[in-house]
């Protein structure tokens, strides 16, 4: 299984990237882009993920993103996704959305990718509701506050994106993702469905489905068990969730694949059983010292593509 590094963290010395988030998911400036592209390499990465805003956005050309793509790829880390998401249903939003995901499709088209991720989620709309934390009963944007008008536009344009990508030769994945109508397993397999694309699958992300509700919808096993079929990129992260029912809330520790709550040794040995071939794009630490956290990941996950490969019990 090949692994791709979906880095969350790019403070690297001497440069630092600010508090964690999409602000910080960049690229570091030089020399630390030089150290962390040799660090990918020694840990075991087959490529990155990058996105959009990291080839210029809807500024990108396509010469400046084969410069780009040559620059990675002689490191050893050539960019293996591009990410590309934000809900699609809404006015306004939903359509900057949507010339995101167009315009992703094209860089990637340009550069030989396969795959472009979306992932369908939102910022908080209503303040009744509160912001859009992890751990509430309740949460904007989910499956569970969504109409059918949100699920008939939101696949509308995946099928056309879907069209656009199988003419570019590669495809659009969901990311199942909190504060987003793809938020399970089964909401994902129906905004698929309703989609009725043959470029555009899932992209089952564990760690999403735990890190939504103070109570996870469904379990991981059952998850991943019912969209590994169906995935074509696939996000890995894990945490240990702390539960306070007193509260109504949970709080989550993000921490290495060893270390939490999800077994990935479950859901790997599902995906392959599955025959999934595509990246598994381990989504890093966010703090702390995030290169030695990911390094541990990766021999986590080496460890158990072995195992499977040779035929060994999978406990």
């Amino acid at each position: 299984m090949k692994i791709a590094y979906a880095f969350r963290r790019t403070t690297v010395y001497p440069y630092t990237a600010g508090f964690y988030g999409p602000a910080g998911w960049g690229l570091p400036d030089e020399p630390g882009l030089t150290t962390f592209l040799k660090k990918i390499n020694e840990i075991g990465f087959d490529g990155i993920e990058l996105g959009f805003e990291a080839f210029g956005g809807y500024e990108a050309t396509e010469s400046s993103a084969k410069e780009l793509q040559k620059r990675l790829a002689d490191s050893g880390a050539p960019c293996v996704a591009i990410r590309a998401g934000g809900v699609l249903s809404t006015p306004v939003v939903g359509e900057q959305n949507r010339d995101r995901l167009f315009k992703s499709i094209e860089i990637a088209g340009w550069m030989g990718i396969e795959i472009v991720n979306s992932a369908l989620s939102g910022p908080s709309r209503n303040k009744t509701l509160g912001d859009n934390r992890p751990g509430k009963p309740v949460q904007q944007g989910s499956s569970q506050l969504a109409s059918y008008q949100d699920f008939e536009r939101t696949a509308s344009i995946l099928h056309e994106a879907g069209e656009r990508a199988g003419g570019a030769g590669l495809e659009v994945t969901v990311e199942v993702h909190q504060h987003s109508i793809a938020d399970t397993s089964t909401s994902t397999l129906k905004l698929l469905e309703m989609a009725n694309s043959d470029h555009v699958f899932a992209n089952p992300d564990l760690g999403n489905i735990l890190w939504h509700y103070d109570e996870p919808e469904e379990s991981s096993e059952d998850a991943i068990l019912a969209l590994a079929p169906h995935s074509k990129y696939w996000h890995c992260k894990t945490l240990q969730r702390v539960h306070v029912p007193e509260l109504d809330r949970a709080y989550f520790l993000r921490v290495p694949l060893p270390d939490g709550d999800i077994d990935y040794r479950f859901a790997i040995n599902a995906m392959i059983d599955a025959g999934y071939e595509g990246y598994f794009a381990l989504e890093g630490a966010n703090t702390g010292d995030h290169i030695s956290k990911d390094a541990r990941s990766v021999q986590y996950v080496r460890k158990i593509v072995a195992e499977i490969e040779q035929g060994k019990p999978i406990l």
